[in-house]
């Protein structure tokens, strides 16, 4: 059976300057850099209250999308969106920031709840499903329940930011795959674990060198000799 294709990649944010760069931003940051990679551009879309920008690719076009309502209200235009085109929710991923994990993780999958992401529960009641792909950005957790809020509104340090950066470059590598919706190959790009370094070879003796005996052996491994009347 062929895959379902994804004809729609949702990034979810909340639009202006002041939450730019903010960890809640985090879907935005991979469809800004998606859209480079592809050579579109996202333009501002009032009937779909978004940033939107189509890429034709021979299997069909692609949707890219960035809901300008604030994340409470991302639902009402992917909702839109979908609609107007016939997108089912198999046919679309959303990619959002996602806590609980150290920064620079990825997660893929399909369906399952909210977990009390706001961008998230929206599409759901506006779908009226569960059944979209989701590509999750892990961000981290401030530690304290209590504090999640403020955590995904402020900016990330430059480490971490640069820990999901590294994430949305690797994650991009499967964007094929992803667009294809061959979900089994895009997890074995976005779960692979980077190969571990080889151990350095011993460095080769200089030219002309002489081999030095070591633990009492000869040049050829066997035990020396105490010269005679050495009084060893």
């Amino acid at each position: 059976m062929r895959p379902t294709m994804i004809k729609l990649i949702v990034g979810l944010g909340n639009p202006g300057p002041e939450y730019e760069s903010t960890r809640h931003n985090a879907g935005f940051w991979w469809v800004d850099e998606a859209a480079r990679r592809l050579g579109a551009k996202l333009v501002a879309e009032r009937g779909y209250a978004g940033l939107v920008a189509r890429v034709n690719r021979p299997q069909g076009p692609l949707w890219l999308l960035e809901p300008q309502t604030y994340m409470n209200l991302s639902g009402r235009s992917v909702a839109a969106l979908a609609r107007f085109y016939k997108i089912t929710p198999p046919e679309i991923l959303v990619v959002h920031d996602e806590l609980d994990l150290p920064p620079g993780q990825l997660k893929l999958k399909q369906g399952g709840s909210h977990a009390g992401h706001n961008g998230l529960r929206d599409i759901h009641a506006q779908l009226g499903s569960a059944d979209y792909w989701r590509l999750r950005l892990v961000i981290g957790h401030p530690g304290v329940k209590a504090e999640v809020v403020d955590y995904v509104l402020r900016r990330p340090p430059a480490g971490e930011r640069e820990a999901i950066e590294k994430a949305i470059d690797a994650s991009l590598l499967a964007l094929d795959q992803l667009a294809a919706g061959e979900m089994d190959r895009a997890m074995m790009k976005l779960h692979a674990k980077p190969p571990r370094p080889k151990p350095a070879a011993p460095a080769a003796p200089a030219a002309g060198a002489a081999a030095v005996p070591t633990s009492g052996a000869g040049p050829t491994g066997t035990p020396l000799k105490p010269a005679e009347g050495s009084g060893s």
